[in-house]
Formats: C-alpha cells, sequence, structure tokens
C-alpha cells in the first residue's frame, strides 16, 4: 500500500476534522462554520505576511483561527512548529522568535491566567490539583496534563474544533469523549437514555473558564507595557537533595527591548560552596520569563552547574519573580527560585539554620539579607512570637548572627522575621517534636535508559513534621521542619508476584539518589521482561524516634517506566 506523505495524511485529518464538526452542528457536509464572538486582530506585519497565506484575513483585521485563540510562549512555539512540519511554512529562527514574541504579547495570557499552569512550562513533575472533577479529568487529562488545555483560551467554537481534530487524530480521545459525564445531571428535556457524554459536558464547561475573552486579559491588554528589568536582583534557591541557596542575579540589556544578558552568583547555605551561571533570557508579554543559563559543567545528572532551561513567573510591577531553572533528560533535576529586586532598602533572604525547639536557650541565628543595618540593636530584631533575641554577635550587610532564646510555651509553626522594616514571611519554624518525617517526593517516576536512550533519575528526600496546635498528623496545621537525616532503602512493592523488581529496577544511593537500570529485555529476567517495576523507597530517621524509642520511618512510591519512546511537540521556545 502506498503511504501518504506526512503533509497529505495531516491535511486529511484536518478535512476529516472540519467535516466531523459542521455535521455535529447540523450543518451540511462540508460547511464551514462562522465565527459569532468578536476576535483579537493581528496587526503585527510579520505575523499577517508568514500566517496570512493560510489564515484568511477579514475586514477587522482577524486572522481565521489565530484571533479566536490565546496561549503561552510554549503554546505559540508548538502552534508553529506543527505549521512548518505539517503545512510548509517557512521562517527563519529569527522570524520564528519575532512572531512568539508578538503573538505571546497580542494574543497571550494574563499573569493570572498564567501562573496556575506555569508548572507546566516549568517541567515540573506534580499531581495535579487544578482538574475540577473526574469528568474534566477523563475528557482531557487522560492523555496529558490538565495544564495543556488550561494553558489556552479559545472561542466556544475553537474549543469545539480543537476537540474535532482529537476525534480525527486519536481514536483513544474519541472513546474518552463517548463515556458517559460523571460530574453533571442529566439537562432538562433529554432522552434519560441519551446520557451526556464527557465531550459533550466539556464544550460547556471550557468555554465558561477558559473563553477566549477575559476581564484579566482585558485589563492586562492596557496595562501591559515594556520590561524594565536591568539591574540588580536577590536571589533565594532550593534543589531537592542539595538544600538552600542565596545569592544574586544582574540583569543586562540585551539585543532587543525584551531581550537580556544575565550572571548569577548562588551560595550553599550549608557548607558555603559557590556556584556562578551566566545566560541571555526574554520576557514575553510583559511578565513571562524564559531564558538559558550554564555554569562549569556538562549536562550531567545531579551537577548544580549543568546547563539548564530557565522559566521564571514575573510579577506584574516586575519587583519580584518566582520559578525553576531546570535541566535533564525529562527535566527533573532544577533550582526552586523566587527573585526580589535589590534596593537601597534592606532585605532579609533567609535565616539559618532554620527549624528551633521550644524552650531552647542561646541558640545562634544567622540572618542573611542586603544591605542589612551594621549596629543593630536587640529590640530592632523582631523573631515572632516566643522567640527573643538575647545578643547581637556580628552584623554585616549581608549577614547577621544573633543568639536567641525560644520560650518553652511557644506555640509551634513558622515565624515571621523583621530586621530595620524588612520582613521575611515563615523564616523559620518552632516546632515540639518531630512527630513524623515523609519521604518525598511521595509518588515518584524514573525511566530506564543508558544504551540508546538517556535515563530519567530521580532524587528522594525526608522533610520532618511537627503534628502542630492540634497534635493530630497529617492535618492542616502540622508544622514543616525541613530535611531531616536518615538512612535509605528500597522494598518491594507487591504488585505482582515473584517478579523481584528491586533486583532490576536500578540502585538507591545513601543520598537518595536513585539510578534506574538499562533499557531493554533482560534475559536474566522472568519472560525476558524489561527492567521496569514498582518498588518503595524507604526513608528511616537517624535521631528522631516515636513515643516508643523506634526510628521514624516513611516511603515514597516509586514506578520505574520505559523510555520515552516516542516524542511528541517539544514546546519550549527555541533559542
Amino acid at each position: 500500500m502506498k503511504r501518504l506523505p506526512v503533509t497529505k495524511l495531516a491535511l486529511l485529518a484536518l478535512f476529516s476534522a472540519s467535516v466531523v464538526f459542521a455535521q455535529s452542528n447540523g450543518a451540511p457536509d462540508g460547511a464551514a462554520m462562522k465565527e459569532t464572538e468578536p476576535g483579537i486582530p493581528v496587526t503585527d506585519p510579520l505575523v499577517r505576511e508568514k500566517c496570512g497565506g493560510c489564515h484568511t484575513p477579514d475586514a477587522k483585521g482577524n486572522l481565521s483561527r489565530i484571533s479566536w485563540v490565546r496561549t503561552t510562549p510554549e503554546g505559540w512555539s508548538q502552534a508553529i512548529k506543527r505549521m512548518v512540519r505539517l503545512n510548509g511554512l517557512y521562517l527563519t529562527p529569527d522570524e520564528s522568535r519575532a512572531v512568539v514574541k508578538s503573538l505571546a504579547a497580542s494574543h497571550g495570557l494574563a499573569p493570572e491566567e498564567a501562573k496556575p499552569v506555569m508548572y507546566l512550562a516549568e517541567k515540573r513533575i506534580i499531581d495535579e490539583s487544578i482538574i475540577p472533577n473526574e469528568t474534566m479529568h477523563g475528557a482531557c487529562a487522560s492523555c496529558h496534563a490538565y495544564a495543556q488545555p488550561m494553558s489556552w483560551r479559545r472561542s466556544k467554537m475553537e474549543w469545539k474544533t480543537l476537540q474535532d481534530l482529537h476525534v480525527a487524530l486519536y481514536s483513544q480521545a474519541d472513546a474518552q469523549y463517548r463515556r458517559p459525564a460523571e460530574d453533571s445531571e442529566q439537562p432538562e428535556g433529554r432522552d434519560p437514555k441519551d446520557k451526556l457524554t464527557r465531550g459533550e459536558y466539556a464544550l460547556t464547561y471550557l468555554p465558561k473558564v477558559a473563553g477566549l475573552h477575559s476581564p484579566e486579559w482585558a485589563a492586562w491588554s492596557a496595562r501591559q507595557r515594556a520590561p524594565r528589568l536591568a539591574g540588580d536582583w536577590l536571589v533565594v534557591a532550593s534543589v531537592p537533595g542539595k538544600g538552600r541557596f542565596v545569592g544574586d542575579f544582574t540583569v543586562a540589556p540585551g539585543k532587543a527591548p525584551d531581550e537580556f544578558i544575565t550572571q548569577a552568583h548562588l551560595r550553599a547555605l550549608g557548607d558555603g560552596a559557590t556556584i556562578s551561571r551566566s545566560g541571555t533570557g526574554i520576557l514575553y508579554a510583559g511578565y513571562s520569563w524564559r531564558g538559558s543559563s550554564k555554569g562549569t559543567a556538562a549536562a550531567t545528572p545531579d551537577d548544580l552547574a549543568s546547563p539548564a532551561r530557565e522559566t521564571m513567573w514575573f510579577a506584574p510591577d516586575q519587583q519580584s519573580a518566582q520559578g525553576r531553572w531546570f535541566w535533564g533528560e525529562y527535566q527533573e533535576f532544577g533550582y526552586d527560585v523566587k527573585l526580589v529586586r535589590a534596593t537601597a532598602a534592606p532585605a532579609i533572604l533567609a535565616v539559618v539554620p532554620g527549624p528551633v525547639k521550644v524552650g531552647t536557650r542561646g541558640v545562634q541565628m544567622r540572618i542573611l539579607g542586603h544591605n542589612l543595618p551594621l549596629s543593630p540593636a536587640a529590640a530592632d530584631i523582631d523573631l515572632g512570637a516566643g522567640v527573643s533575641v538575647t545578643k547581637i554577635l556580628s552584623a554585616t550587610p549581608q549577614e547577621m548572627v544573633i543568639a536567641a532564646d525560644v520560650a518553652p510555651a511557644a506555640m509551634p509553626g513558622p515565624r515571621d522575621v523583621q530586621v530595620a522594616g524588612a520582613v521575611l514571611e515563615q523564616a523559620f519554624p518552632v516546632y515540639r517534636n518531630v512527630d513524623y518525617i515523609k519521604a518525598t517526593p511521595e509518588t515518584a517516576l524514573a525511566r530506564l535508559g543508558g544504551i540508546k536512550f538517556a535515563k530519567g533519575y530521580q532524587q528522594f528526600e525526608a522533610t520532618g513534621y511537627d503534628n502542630g496546635p492540634d497534635g493530630k498528623p497529617n492535618t492542616s496545621d502540622d508544622v514543616a521542619l525541613g530535611p531531616v537525616d536518615a538512612d535509605w532503602s528500597m522494598q518491594e512493592f507487591m504488585s505482582v508476584y515473584y517478579d523481584d523488581d528491586m533486583k532490576y529496577v536500578g540502585a538507591l544511593s545513601p543520598t537518595a539518589f536513585f539510578t534506574p537500570g538499562v533499557e531493554g529485555p533482560n534475559p536474566e529476567r522472568r519472560f525476558g521482561r524489561n527492567n521496569y517495576g514498582e518498588v518503595w523507597v524507604v526513608a528511616t530517621a537517624r535521631k528522631e524516634r516515636d513515643k516508643f524509642g523506634r526510628p521514624l520511618s516513611a516511603r515514597a512510591y516509586l514506578v520505574v517506566t520505559v523510555p520515552m519512546y516516542q516524542r511528541f511537540d517539544q514546546p519550549e521556545v527555541a533559542r
């Protein structure tokens, strides 16, 4: 059988989708439906030149399809790559970057719309908490992250067109859409036998929560301004298994008003080791940073100087930012970062060592910051309820060392620290006991590799908790105390008898760094299976014990799976 070129297959799929769309709306076969919602005009000459050949312009300045969607820089980059691969669009790298910049600004998301789904661009592996119900989970999150559709805003017609395109391209999507909706009552007047489906429910839900027009976008379209990021910034960062860092982040102007050159200098709060990084970045739509940086190392697992991608969300006032600098084959390693602009005013970055126990006297604490007072009095420092400064041991603009007492009756919980008008919220916790620990991440994923595919690693930590004021574990008032020293081991997860996953999936280091096994059939394993499997990762505290004198322990569930053999669109913005 003769194979059709990819472009022809794509055109056939798109044609099928349009027919399905027209027929499902009662239109004659092949009849085109028209938008009823006002579009967002495209005014950029380059976008109109490159996209207008296929996306028909109208008298109001709209381009078909494009004017009825909004999305992130990754979303527009993904769309452009599809047009290049499937429809013959030709763009130079500079033109592609310019088009993504333009569309992210004119047809992007407002900061308030983008923030809840930043974890998708930040490549975080998390349990999604934004999925509203089981119906939307089945309709949208069975095949990809729910943040994928929620990174877009579409007209009602565009949501329908997207659903029809899924039906045309993916049989499993059609099956999911046809299942009965779990979270909706039957519409009045509808035949009880004709139950509302997931697909129908999604088409009523998505236009309400992710419609093309929103108050947030209307406000941001008026407020959006040129980026003014050049200058000095203060950095607070943390890396699982590596601890916390503080430092500075210098931003200099780049080749264009929205492009920048960066230098970062970080210092570990644990051993004082320093890391320097240099890079570049673009600020899309006035708040959305996408950049890259590198240190002194090649891209290697677990090396903090590895080249990294940078994704950050800048506050609309451009005075602070938060995000992630990540690297790795599937982005499992990275810094969680927060930035605040450095000014003449004092700022507090961190308090070391961290948790302090009730009733402790003379505990030495380091307050790290920027422009701290050189000659402070004890009364100038507020460590929160039940914690009092007894002596100032040293003071520089970057670090203040003090001695403090913690009252025996102090309430457990995080404390804010204030110095000379600067405040750091939840700077350190006060606790009574380490009541229990968690092995985090509690649900984890690693990928086999090492022959033809790169491995996907995993780093674990043991985190201590105080039960909090109510004295009960695993409630909302529990106090997180940070990492605790633990011994690590693996246990069999008994999902399949006699599969001995522990022998094959990989190895766990004393520092809780998991290295998976190689991919491919293993002749030493029963049925010659791959080295995939499920195990428990167990943390046993070295010092902390329960009321019976036994070491505290916890375990995390680890799935070690096959490599990602097939890769779909890579949504990173090409640099």
